[in-house]
């Protein structure tokens, strides 16, 4: 293998194969003109352009990237109810989904009726109409709130049984939590109910589709 060429740098007089790069560095002030490289400070370095975005979009930049205080932690960092007292009375809607997924052959039974259990449906739906008037007994930080409206709805569907719940109050706080937990315990009654004939269901997807009423307005996440 042949060695690579090297050229002498007419500044500093050292060879180099790379003749053109070293040339630029001389001019750059990287190295200087015995060859020896420069340490540059950081405040010599070339500042970076800065493009300044609009005083609305700063603004909401700003507001995204500040997170919410946590209103359950108090200054000391324990959990605690927060105080509603001074909020005013609104109306409050919440609406919740989930899903048992199933397989087909145990969907078949849930729509035939023939399920070991009984009326698997009318379970899930008391259920969770039951479980969400509970809900502060079972979210320890929940406010005890008096349900205006509360329904469970249950789709069969080729994979499986959907699960909506729809809460509604008047009152100082949301009903998102009873919705939720509606949706959770008519699906675990599914499951207890349908375990039997398929130990693989799965109860998947509880989430908040939306909620309406209160300080923090509407929000629709489906």
């Amino acid at each position: 293998m042949e060695p690579r060429r090297t050229r002498t740098c007419t500044i500093c007089g050292k060879r180099t194969v790379r003749l053109s790069g070293h040339l630029r560095d001389h001019r750059s002030g990287r190295i200087d003109s015995k060859g020896a490289r420069v340490e540059r400070a950081a405040s010599a370095k070339r500042p970076r352009k800065v493009t300044r975005a609009p005083e609305r979009e700063r603004t909401s930049r700003a507001r995204r990237a500040t997170p919410r205080a946590l209103t359950h932690i108090d200054a000391s960092g324990e959990a605690r109810m927060v105080d509603v007292g001074a909020k005013q009375d609104s109306e409050r809607r919440a609406v919740a989904r989930g899903k048992l997924l199933l397989g087909a052959p145990t969907v078949a039974l849930v729509r035939d009726g023939r399920t070991p259990k009984g009326d698997v449906l009318a379970a899930a739906r008391i259920a969770g109409i039951m479980a969400a008037k509970r809900t502060s007994e079972l979210i320890p930080l929940c406010h005890p709130l008096p349900l205006t409206h509360l329904s469970v709805e249950l789709r069969v569907e080729d994979d499986g049984i959907t699960i909506e719940a729809v809460a509604a109050t008047t009152g100082k706080t949301g009903v998102e939590m009873e919705a939720l937990t509606a949706v959770a315990v008519a699906g675990l009654t599914l499951y207890d109910m349908l375990k039997a004939v398929e130990r693989g269901a799965r109860l998947t997807e509880i989430r908040l589709v939306e909620k309406s009423g209160g300080r923090s307005g509407d929000l629709r996440l489906e």
